[in-house]
Order: C-alpha cells, then sequence, then structure tokens
C-alpha cells in the first residue's frame, strides 16, 4: 500500500532534517568538502519532500535549479529561491572527487566559507519547505 501523498513528502523532510544534524557534526569537524555536498543532498530532499507532497510518484534528478522550477509550478514562493540555490547544483560532483577540480582535492579547496554559504542556503529551503508542511498541520503525517 501506498502512503498517502502528504506523508511520502514528510518521510523525505525528516531524512532532509536528519541529514542537516550529521551535516552540523561534519562542519564541527571541520569536513567542509562534505558539508557542501551535504547541502546539496539535503536540499535536493527537501524539494522532493514538496513534490512527493503534491502528488508526484517518481521524482527524479538532482539539479536543485530545476527542482526549484518544478517546485515553483505549485506555488510560486518557491521561485524566489531559484537564484540563491541555484548555485548548489555546482556542488554534487567537485566536492567527492579529485578529478572535480584541478590540480587539488576537494577537502583543500572547499573551506570553511563555502561551507558556511552552502549550509545557509539549505536553511533557506528547509524554513520554506518546512513552514509548507506546517501550514498542511502535518503533525498526523
Amino acid at each position: 500500500m501506498r502512503n498517502k501523498p502528504i506523508t511520502e513528502g514528510y518521510r523525505w523532510l525528516m531524512q532532509a532534517k536528519a541529514d542537516r544534524k550529521g551535516a552540523q557534526v561534519l562542519f564541527d569537524a571541520e569536513c567542509y568538502h562534505l558539508v557542501c555536498f551535504l547541502s546539496q543532498q539535503i536540499t535536493e530532499k527537501a524539494l522532493k519532500a514538496f513534490l512527493y507532497a503534491q502528488g508526484e510518484e517518481i521524482v527524479t534528478g538532482h539539479s536543485i535549479e530545476k527542482l526549484i522550477r518544478r517546485c515553483g509550478e505549485y506555488d510560486k514562493e518557491f521561485l524566489s529561491l531559484r537564484s540563491e540555490a541555484a548555485p548548489l547544483d555546482g556542488l554534487y560532483i567537485p566536492t567527492r572527487y579529485p578529478n572535480g577540480v584541478p590540480d587539488s582535492i576537494p577537502a583543500d579547496i572547499y573551506t570553511k566559507p563555502a561551507a558556511l554559504t552552502a549550509l545557509n542556503i539549505t536553511d533557506q529551503v528547509m524554513d520554506m519547505v518546512g513552514n509548507w508542511f506546517d501550514a498542511q498541520d502535518c503533525r498526523e503525517c
């Protein structure tokens, strides 16, 4: 039996929140490249949470910019996040692989300021998605 759309979306949001806690642990441990990657992943999960809650059954893709545009089809407020959150797409691959950055490694390239910026963007998206779920009175999800 499939979950109700709101329930499925809420599951995705809860995983995003759990991952956000993990990102903080990594930040405190100065693993900034991993924080940058996780910020992209957390944001992706939060946006997918919203889309699943709208009744979408299969939500594919990793592009934050594209997911925001899709969310904007249901709620135009999401489009206000587009220009600020779209750069998270650039954190999907180069934060993980040495061949993603020239003559260095991700652990040396992605610093504390980059991680802070990524987390701030992630938190903005998480807040918008979380507020939407709160407005749905999702305590019963």
